[in-house]
């Protein structure tokens, strides 16, 4: 399973309402860091298939999530469990970083 797109109004659906973990990445097209990021969370989308879903909110194109979420800089990576933030980060960070992460968050 690859990562999922999320807009704002999907948003509830897929992160808030979601049975399973899920880490939402907010990021934009033109972000360096962002792109930098992005394999790593494909890669851990896979890799955690069916425990965790990978989420990405485009900030340009969804600006009701980000600004809900008070994303302020992008790279801005977010752990929901059970509808509520358990955890929250802000750059970029190699895949063993970001893993060791989620693995302490969920």
């Amino acid at each position: 399973m690859s990562t999922v797109a999320v807009t704002d109004a999907t948003f509830d659906a897929e992160v808030k309402n979601s049975d399973i973990p899920v880490v939402v990445d907010f990021w934009a097209e033109w972000c360096g860091p962002c792109k930098q990021i992005g394999p790593a969370l494909e890669e851990l989308a896979s890799e955690y298939q069916g425990k965790i879903k990978v989420a990405k909110v485009d900030v340009d194109s969804n600006p009701n999530a980000a600004a809900a979420m008070g994303v302020r800089g992008i790279p801005a990576l977010f752990i929901f469990k059970d509808g509520q933030v358990v955890s929250n980060r802000a750059g970029a960070a190699p895949k063993a970083a970001l893993q060791s992460w989620i693995d302490d968050s969920i």
